[in-house]
């Protein structure tokens, strides 16, 4: 996707694309701040030949108030595979001569469609591993019933293009987006979901055009320190050579104590934009 004369608030979410709402989430204190700290991985084929893995460590800051939620999230990453894949953007036609193979230049042979409507002489695979892209983000809850059951929440964000395109972690340039996610609780059932729009930086190695994403799911509250739950995710197909995604996510969130939580997921995905499987999990202090 594309340039510049982009402005909005910050806001949205992470984790590999979920919602920006969980109902696990709703109900927090006013003006507490919180870290986590946590690991996930991927692999799949991406529609090409390869396998490629990809694995992170993100860190991650937040401040939640009565409205508002303001996080940073600073991720280390890992990937081996294809230089067609890349992480947070999914399959691409990379044309990037040190990209394609992940800085290394480790030329598998064969040839591609460029970018630019060429041919390029190799595909290559490699692995590379360093500082991912920063994730800046803002969420103000727009409406929330009196007893908290039911809310809209309007989000931005803004990744910032910190990761080495490269190396192809990433494609060096910035990204805007905007959502509005939704809640209503129906006892310990909370359906949820939310739609959004990105504004995607091209580079002259990776072309991108603007998309939108959706994700629908549902919560439920075993009791007062575990929830389950699932949603899909889908997002448009955004790059030349690439595909949509679209994936099928459960997840867990268990409550030690008021401070101390635990976040887990497991994920499939059933298009070449979205690896073939996935998991991760975090800890989560706030204080």
């Amino acid at each position: 996707m594309n340039n510049q004369q982009y402005w909005m608030v910050l806001g949205g979410l992470l984790l590999l694309g979920a919602p920006a709402v969980h109902a696990a989430d709703t109900g927090t204190s006013d003006g507490r701040f919180s870290i986590s700290g946590g690991a996930n991985y991927s692999s799949g084929k991406y529609g090409t030949s390869t396998t490629t893995d990809i694995w992170s460590v993100p860190l991650t800051a937040a401040y939640e108030s009565d409205r508002w939620t303001f996080k940073l999230i600073v991720p280390y990453i890992g990937i081996s595979g294809s230089g067609s894949v890349i992480p947070g953007t999914g399959l691409v036609d990379n044309i990037n001569p040190l990209g394609r193979g992940r800085g290394h230049g480790n030329i598998l042979g064969g040839g591609g469609s460029t970018g630019s409507g060429g041919t390029a002489t190799t595909t290559t695979n490699g692995s590379a591993s360093g500082l991912g892209d920063v994730v800046a983000s803002a969420g103000y809850t727009v409406f929330s019933s009196a007893d908290r059951s039911f809310g809209l929440v309007l989000t931005g964000k803004v990744k910032f293009g910190t990761a080495d395109e490269n190396k192809g972690l990433g494609t060096g340039k910035n990204d805007y987006g905007v959502s509005l996610d939704t809640y209503k609780a129906y006892g310990q059932w909370t359906p949820f979901g939310g739609v959004g729009w990105m504004k995607y930086g091209s580079s002259q190695y990776i072309k991108l055009r603007n998309g939108y994403n959706a994700n629908v799911g549902v919560d439920y509250k075993l009791d007062n320190n575990n929830n389950f739950g699932s949603y899909y995710y889908y997002r448009e197909k955004i790059a030349v050579g690439g595909a949509q995604q679209s994936e099928l996510a459960a997840y867990w969130n268990h409550k030690f104590s008021e401070n101390l939580r635990l976040q887990s997921y497991v994920l499939g995905g059933a298009a070449d934009g979205s690896p073939d499987w996935g998991a991760g999990a975090s800890v989560k202090y706030t204080y």
